[in-house]
């Protein structure tokens, strides 16, 4: 009984990261459409992702902060709704106002405050539910997985509900909050805390406490941080450059561009829940995978600046993303397995921030280099991969650095 319990809580925190990858990654196929049906530039379309991402990486570490101190459960729920509102505010704006641009970004940001409390302290959330490391591991693996399948329904979905109406996938995002919202107040059970009577960590002991962990393992969690944010900056800036390809070179819109630009995406989903499930608490291994993934990254990215054909581009960018897919779930695990209970929410919470940078800047970034050539573009952004194996190379070092002290 218990074991089914603990599988439907995990089912519901999976739940999570889901539906805010589809309340995001949604828009990535329809951007061109709605930057038609606006009148607007691909560099305003774009900040549609920027703002969503710029407010959560300003407000996560705060939600990481007030998790630590009053409980993952009471600011996970509250901010899946007001994500929800968020989406409605930018659905029903688009759908009554003749020109709802500027009232759609407000959703939109809207949307960020609440993604900054939801998909970032699930993290921790996984790591206060289970004590074996190993554990930790697959779970987190299964949540990283669940992200990335986000990534693969986004644009098959997003695509489906524009061909409806171009502005139906802001209205679904508050129907897919509302159910999650459902699922973690009724099936997730936080632990219980050992000590009830335990004082409440005050601001300036926290902020103390932040100082001592970086002082303690600063290099490997900068480290870390940094990969964490040049993978995402990947994902979203190839992701982009593709959806606006296929729509303007080769003219494949609707369904079936959705469906090709699931392709990377579903490469990236496998890869992630095949390393989830097989590293376990090795974390030497980890940080191998970690570099192994990120030099097939850079790779890829280098080849594709050099290839014509659109075959070609998929399927060294799926390759790109089986190499982002086997590193983010050793991210994940090194990060929350390497930090205490007392403090994990604060540090995860920053390295969502770190991703949402990524997240932020790809779009608009791949939307200014493309004017220049596509090829610049793609050694620009294999150059930030070089930096991440560099990093993952000498400064991840989990042998040397252990847990912080308690």
């Amino acid at each position: 009984m218990k074991t089914n319990s603990t599988k439907w809580s995990l089912l519901s925190i999976a739940s999570i990261p889901l539906i805010m990858t589809l309340g995001n990654s949604m828009l990535i196929p329809v951007l061109p459409s709605i930057r038609n049906k606006l009148h607007i530039t691909s560099l305003q379309v774009s900040l549609l992702i920027t703002v969503y991402s710029a407010v959560a990486i300003i407000l996560i570490p705060i939600a990481g902060y007030l998790s630590d101190r009053f409980g993952r459960k009471i600011i996970i729920i509250p901010s899946l709704l007001i994500t929800g509102i968020g989406g409605l505010i930018s659905g029903l704006g688009a759908w009554w106002l003749e020109h709802p641009y500027v009232v759609i970004m407000l959703g939109r940001a809207l949307q960020g405050v609440g993604a900054a409390g939801a998909f970032p302290i699930v993290l921790p959330l996984v790591g206060d539910m289970y004590k074996n490391e190993s554990e930790v591991s697959k779970n987190l693996g299964i949540v990283e997985t669940a992200n990335t399948l986000g990534k693969v329904l986004s644009p098959i979905l997003g695509s489906l509900l524009a061909f409806v109406v171009w502005f139906l996938p802001f209205l679904t995002i508050p129907v897919l909050c509302v159910v999650s919202t459902l699922l973690v107040a009724f099936l997730v059970r936080s632990p219980k805390k050992k000590d009830k009577n335990e004082e409440k960590v005050t601001f300036r002991h926290f902020l103390q406490s932040l100082k001592q962990i970086f002082v303690n393992n600063g290099r490997w969690l900068t480290a870390i941080f940094a990969i964490g944010c040049i993978c995402m900056f990947v994902i979203f800036a190839t992701l982009f450059y593709l959806s606006d390809t296929l729509e303007d070179k080769y003219h494949i819109k609707g369904i079936w561009k959705g469906c090709v630009i699931a392709i990377p995406s579903a490469a990236l989903c496998l890869a992630s829940y095949i390393t989830g499930k097989k590293i376990g608490e090795n974390k030497t291994l980890m940080k191998w995978i970690t570099l192994s993934g990120i030099v097939i990254v850079t790779a890829s990215l280098v080849v594709s600046g050099m290839v014509q054909s659109l075959y070609w581009l998929i399927t060294l960018i799926s390759i790109a993303g089986i190499g982002i897919g086997v590193t983010l779930p050793c991210l994940d695990s090194l990060i929350t397995e390497g930090i205490d209970k007392a403090e994990r929410g604060t540090i995860t919470s920053i390295y969502s921030s770190m991703r949402f940078i990524g997240v932020a800047v790809g779009p608009p970034l791949s939307s200014v280099l493309v004017k220049f050539s596509p090829q610049l573009m793609f050694y620009s952004i294999s150059g930030t991969c070089v930096v991440a194996a560099l990093l993952a190379l000498f400064a991840i070092k989990p042998i040397q650095e252990g847990k912080t002290s308690k």
